[in-house]
Order: structure tokens, then sequence, then C-alpha cells
């Protein structure tokens, strides 16, 4: 069994073939789920698939392009939203200075905010970064009860140890399968008790479908590249990640 921790089944052309996404997914050992919001309406449509399907799991969280549209009240939306037992996780938060569709202090803020609520609840984060390594890494240490993934890593292994030894997990999707990628270098280096695999659907389709629209499923791709770069048989790759998934975002306490 694998887990794909993070993919966003609220976009259309996920959506309306849900059950052929699934089915496909099911057929390449992907059947467990975390459908990631970016924003209040996308963790509404999150929830609503987590409570179809009992193996689709929810986030909420404003995602950084986000922060500037991100209402008055919505910690409080957050709030009341992480009272659903299918919600697992807090995000997707955090910083993206490549493309600053927000602005940064204003993206500082919502992430720190966004921590508090965490920090609060005892819940995990998922966090994007994106050319922001220095200020991601001041806004978690400042947080240093709160745990959660490295969502999509792409930095260097100075910032990926800088995460480890806060406790966070390292997340790889399909950027890890492409051709002249460091990530190879950067995953051979990472614990196995600490990596998780993911698609970030319908983005970063791994190789060989690099170019063309993901699906949960392709979280297969990545950990048999992962396989590969430790030399280990792909079983303990699946196993390993897949129990890093439940500890982290405590899906032994809830019903497969």
């Amino acid at each position: 069994m694998l887990t794909d921790t993070h993919c966003h089944l609220f976009y259309e052309d996920l959506k309306n073939d849900i059950n052929g996404v699934l089915k496909r997914a099911n057929d390449l050992d992907v059947n467990r789920f975390i459908c990631v919001a970016t924003n209040l309406d996308d963790a509404r449509e999150c929830l609503s698939l987590a409570e179809d399907y009992n193996n689709i799991f929810a986030s909420v969280g404003v995602h950084p392009h986000d922060a500037k549209d991100a209402p008055n009240d919505y910690i409080d939306q957050i709030y009341d939203l992480m009272t659903f037992d299918s919600m697992v996780a807090l995000g997707e938060m955090g910083l993206d200075y490549f493309r600053n569709i927000s602005d940064p202090i204003i993206q500082q803020k919502v992430f720190r905010e966004q921590m508090e609520v965490a920090k609060d609840l005892h819940y995990p984060v998922i966090f994007h970064n994106r050319d922001a390594n220095t200020d991601v890494i001041e806004v978690l240490e400042d947080y240093p009860d709160v745990i959660g993934v490295a969502h999509c890593f792409s930095s260097n292994l100075e910032t990926a140890n800088a995460f480890l030894e806060m406790g966070y997990y390292i997340s790889f999707s399909g950027n890890l399968t492409f051709k002249n990628s460091h990530l190879p270098d950067v995953a051979k280096e990472i614990p196995l008790d600490k990596v998780l695999v993911e698609t970030d659907s319908p983005y970063l389709s791994p190789e060989p479908f690099r170019g063309k629209p993901n699906e949960p499923g392709r979280t297969r791709f990545v950990a048999e590249k992962l396989a590969e770069i430790h030399r280990i048989p792909f079983e303990e790759i699946a196993k390993q990640t897949s129990q890093n998934a439940s500890e982290l975002f405590g899906f032994s306490n809830l019903s497969d």
C-alpha cells in the first residue's frame, strides 16, 4: 500500500473522474490519499471528498499564493473545518518567493497565523517552500512544538537537514524522477523513517509522464525511484513511507 500524502483532487479533471482516478491508483497499489487545500473553498471540496470516500483525508490551509485573498475571519473558518474527523492536517501553507503572487510580508503573516493554529490544535502542518529557505526555517524554528512535512521538497541537503533537525518529514514528488535533478543526491541522505511520497496532482507528473496532467496513482513511480536511489526493494519503500504517513497524520486512529 502507498499513500499519496499530497494531491489536489478538487481540480476538475480529477474530481469529474474521481472513481476512475481512484481505480487507476488502486491498480498501482496507491490506496490512501490526502486531498490538500490551498484556500478555504478548496478545503471544503477536500472535506466533501473525504466524507464520501473512507480512504481520502483532507487538510485546510491557505497557500502563500492565496494569502493576499484570505478573508478577515479565515482563522475562525479553519478552526471550524478542523472539527471534522477526516481533517488530518493544516496546510498547504508556507512561503513562495519565486512567484511572489502575494506580498512576502503578507505570506509570512498568514504562515505564522496558521502555525499558531497548528500549535493550539496539535495537528501537523503541510508546508510549501520555494526560494524561501531562510525565512521558512526562521518561522518553523519559532514553533518548536509543531511538526509536519516539507511538501514537494526541491531545496538542498542543508535545508533538508534543518527541517529534519526540527522533526519534520521530507516529501518527494515527481520532480525526483526528472533527468538532471539534484534531488536523488538529497534523497539518498534522508533517513527512511522521515520520508514521504506524493504526487502534487495534477502537477509534476513523474517520468515517463512528465508534462502531462498528474494523478495520485503515479505516487508509485516516485516510490520506485526512491527504492532505486536507496538500493532497496520497492516493497520496503512502500511499507516505510506509508508507516511514516500513518505516524505523522494519525491514520492509526482513523478507519482505513
